[in-house]
């Protein structure tokens, strides 16, 4: 059976509100009723879909929940939200862990203003009821990460460097400035170098009592350039150039325009003229001309005024086309030996299905006696991951640990920047309403990481990123600073906020 997608459920309703004196009070609680009765219905419809899927009893609630959440995020609630604040209600903007008790919490108090007999409603939650959706997020955060022995709420993850293999010192010193979880990048180094960064945080964590769990992630089916040629020894490719983009390697001689081959060459058959086509995380844009026997034509769209480099190893994004990838490689497969062996988590990049989720858990079964042990990590940076985002979700919680990383470098070039904020706070509400913990990644503190000095807007990302359970780094030269810096900015803004709930502390700015 298909599990129902945020594609399926788009459609959007809404309840008569022209009609209705939402002032009023009676009629605002017939209108609740009318919905919680819709909210009900359906969510049990969708949940009903999933339920083959769910074998962990422990993600059972948080299903229900999401179905829930998802019924309710049908239709338009915004005339309801304005109506119900004047009466010092919840307007349902904080409702994602907690749907059902939510709902039932406002009615009962707005029947209890209209003088309604309490046994012609629901019952009023009761506040274990009210806060069970906290209770199974922190659960299942501790199912992926661990427990953490500080107060602060929100992990720390650092990408690991090459020197983190032959410096014992250099991860000693990540674990004691509050580093919570470790990631290796299987796409670069070797199980020789990643063992010896295992061995070093295993270590670390007895000598200095601080655990740390070890992602390691596969690196995927990401299309890259190969080898890049120029003509007539021209150093940077300039807007309004072409740019033969070639299944083998490009010709040495003769070439009267750039050339570059495809790492994935099964890419290039599945692209129309007219498609756009990203290089170097998004530095040069380019759309497709023509279609050869060679590969393809493109027109570059955007580039440097003073012209881009073109370097080998610079990632491809194809936003307008929906590439039929197997998301996990030949090299994934031998990599997946090591991880099955050594990892605490999986992370699962460019995965775009539940089917996609159902292939790592079967590869995981073939080489681990207890493989719903280990935990997955869905890298969410395609339109497809996203829109798929509640079938994911379900195929993966549903059988074990398993948390999203919004991987907002390549998920910015394939959605487009401008709607990279409203994804991805998409994205944490419906992590939320299943109770699923979330990765803040890329370009986190990325100016102190690699310089010293961190932008101004950075810290307010930092700031921002206390809304995910975990918060990733990536490697630079000044990552051990950056991890006490952004340990300060987590533990100071958790007095501030818990995910969409401001925490009204008392202010001292101006005493």
């Amino acid at each position: 059976m298909m599990i129902p997608t945020l594609e399926n459920n788009s459609a959007t309703d809404t309840f008569d509100y022209s009609t209705s004196d939402l002032s009023d009070p009676q009629t605002l609680l017939e209108v609740l009723l009318q919905l919680r009765e819709r909210v009900v219905q359906e969510g049990e419809d969708i949940f009903n879909q999933w339920r083959s899927h769910i074998h962990r009893q422990a993600f059972l609630s948080s299903g229900l929940n999401l179905a829930h959440y998802m019924a309710l995020r049908r239709y338009d609630l915004r005339p309801l939200q304005a109506a119900l604040v004047p009466w010092g209600l919840s307007s349902l903007g904080r409702l994602e862990g907690r749907v059902m008790p939510n709902l039932d919490a406002v009615i009962a108090t707005l029947g209890a203003i209209s003088q309604v007999e309490p046994k012609a409603l629901p019952n009023r939650p009761s506040i274990q009821t009210f806060l069970e959706g906290d209770r199974l997020l922190q659960q299942h955060t501790e199912a992926v990460f661990g427990q953490t022995l500080t107060h602060r709420r929100v992990r720390i993850m650092v990408t690991l460097p090459t020197e983190a293999s032959s410096h014992y010192e250099f991860v000693r010193d990540l674990l004691q400035r509050g580093t919570n979880c470790v990631r290796i990048n299987c796409a670069h180094d070797n199980p020789r170098l990643w063992e010896a960064m295992i061995s070093h945080v295993r270590l670390a964590e007895t000598e200095t009592g601080h655990p740390c769990k070890v992602l390691m992630d596969l690196a995927g089916p990401k299309p890259r350039i190969g080898m890049a040629i120029a003509p007539n020894q021209q150093q940077r490719i300039f807007r309004g150039e072409r740019l033969l983009l070639t299944r083998d390697l490009p010709g040495t001689t003769g070439a009267t325009c750039f050339q570059a081959n495809c790492t994935l060459p099964e890419v290039l058959d599945q692209l129309q003229v007219g498609a756009t086509v990203w290089i170097d995380d998004g530095h040069i844009g380019a759309r497709v001309e023509s279609l050869t026997d060679e590969g393809v034509f493109l027109r570059i769209t955007h580039a440097s005024l003073k012209g881009s480099k073109l370097l080998p190893d610079k990632g491809l994004n194809f936003p307008d086309t929906d590439l039929q990838l197997n998301p996990l490689t030949e090299k994934d497969q031998q990599d997946l030996d090591f991880v099955a062996a050594h990892a605490d988590i999986v992370g699962y990049s460019f995965v775009q299905s539940a089917a996609d989720i159902k292939q790592l858990q079967q590869e995981l079964s073939r080489r681990m006696p207890q493989p719903r042990e280990i935990a997955i990590i869905a890298k969410i940076e395609t339109p497809q991951a996203v829109s798929h985002l509640p079938e994911l979700i379900v195929q993966a919680a549903g059988q074990q640990p398993f948390g999203v990383m919004i991987a907002r470098g390549d998920l910015a070039i394939e959605i487009g920047y401008q709607r990279l904020a409203e994804i991805q706070e998409e994205i944490l509400w419906l992590c939320e309403a299943a109770h699923v913990p979330v990765i803040w990644a890329t370009q986190v503190l990325e100016t102190l990481v690699k310089k010293g000095i961190p932008s101004r807007a950075e810290m307010t990302d930092a700031a921002m990123a206390e809304r995910a359970e975990c918060v990733m780094l990536n490697k630079g030269p000044f990552i051990a600073e950056a991890v006490t810096i952004l340990d300060d900015v987590l533990t100071r803004m958790q007095a501030h906020q818990l995910k969409k709930t401001p925490q009204l502390r008392a202010l001292r700015s101006w005493a």
